[in-house]
């Protein structure tokens, strides 16, 4: 994607996120970080449903604002250790999905087997344990999980997830979010869970 055209993906993913109801009023972030090494990111108190351009923040790694005139979100700390910890990420999402979230509030991972999508795009989502939002030990918390997974749970939050462009991002998402209901639905529902066999599940690798 050219550089120039990732502060609109990020407006088009958040609306994406507001009207698939993963967010409600201002919840929720998104960066992408550019070519220069600076990052793109959502501020606070802006619905994702309804961001322009002009809205956006352009911050140096050290997280200084190098562009824009809004406050950055209290969780803009979470996106820089992220990007700090694993130079193959280069975009975040972070939101509340009602399914995945569901699991965060009861610190219980994604992690059954028994959906091949979830095992090939996404891999066990773990839950991270409870940090306060908006503080540094939010990042803290998810760093043990940045190299091996995909995305993650935040205890009592909502969930993260990181990918090497804005759209694998928001597509980890969506899948997490995905998986989440499924589990939802088989194991909590229905009361019927028949997981993939190990043979099963080394077949898709």
């Amino acid at each position: 994607m050219n550089e120039s055209e990732l502060p609109l993906k990020i407006i088009e993913i958040g609306r994406k996120m507001y009207e698939r109801g993963f967010v409600a009023a201002n919840d929720g972030n998104i960066s992408v970080r550019d070519g220069d090494g600076s990052i793109w990111i959502t501020p606070t108190g802006v619905s994702k449903g309804d961001m322009s351009l002009d809205m956006l923040l352009r911050l140096n790694p050290e997280g200084e604002i190098i562009a824009g005139d809004r406050h950055k979100s209290s969780e803009t700390d979470m996106h820089l250790r992220i990007y700090k910890e694993n130079p193959a990420i280069n975009a975040v999402v972070h939101a509340h999905p009602p399914y995945s979230t569901a699991f965060a509030v009861a610190e219980q991972p994604l992690d059954l087997p028994i959906y091949p999508e979830a095992a090939v795009l996404l891999g066990e989502v773990p839950c991270a344990p409870y940090a306060q939002p908006g503080t540094q030990a939010v990042g803290e918390s998810i760093v043990p999980y940045l190299r091996d997974h995909k995305a993650i749970l935040l205890a009592h939050h909502g969930l993260v997830a990181w990918g090497e462009n804005l759209t694998e991002a928001w597509h980890r998402m969506e899948s997490a979010e995905g998986y989440a209901r499924i589990i939802m639905l088989t194991k909590y529902v229905m009361g019927v869970v028949k997981p993939l066999t190990k043979e099963q599940l080394d077949a898709l690798k």
